[in-house]
């Protein structure tokens, strides 16, 4: 049992590689305060190379929730207009908006560009930043 569970371990530790890149910023004995968006501003006007990249993904969300606004809004809408199901209605809003939120952030990663991108350096950059920041008290 205990080698099933090592290479289970090992397996969705391959899997999921992309979380030590955040490690340095979660598992901390303190957490590190929130940041506000004129930190980011900083940030983005200090770093030529990662600061537009991030600004980029930023900039992605909008699409993503506007995608999830519209999905969740009219498949519930679709869903009430056919079955007057209210139950049904809520599922197909839940399910929209996830929907929503895949097509919108699939469409930003087109316009955006972002697929050139490396965007989980850019924010993994940020967050370094954010620490050092954080621990110095500026």
């Amino acid at each position: 049992m205990g080698s099933f569970w090592d290479s289970y371990k090992e397996f969705w530790s391959e899997r999921f590689s992309f979380l030590s890149n955040y490690s340095n910023a979660i598992q901390r004995d303190r957490p590190l305060h929130p940041w506000t968006n004129s930190d980011v501003d900083q940030f983005i006007a200090l770093d030529p190379v990662h600061g537009p990249v991030l600004k980029s993904a930023r900039d992605a969300v909008q699409f993503g929730i506007t995608g999830s606004a519209l999905g969740a809004a009219f498949t519930a809408g679709y869903a009430w207009k056919y079955s007057r199901s209210l139950h049904g209605a809520a599922l197909s809003f839940l399910a929209g908006g996830v929907f929503g939120w895949t097509f919108g952030h699939e469409i930003a990663n087109h316009a955006l560009q972002l697929y050139r991108l490396d965007t989980l350096a850019a924010e993994a950059k940020f967050l370094e930043w954010w620490k050092n920041k954080s621990e110095r008290g500026n």
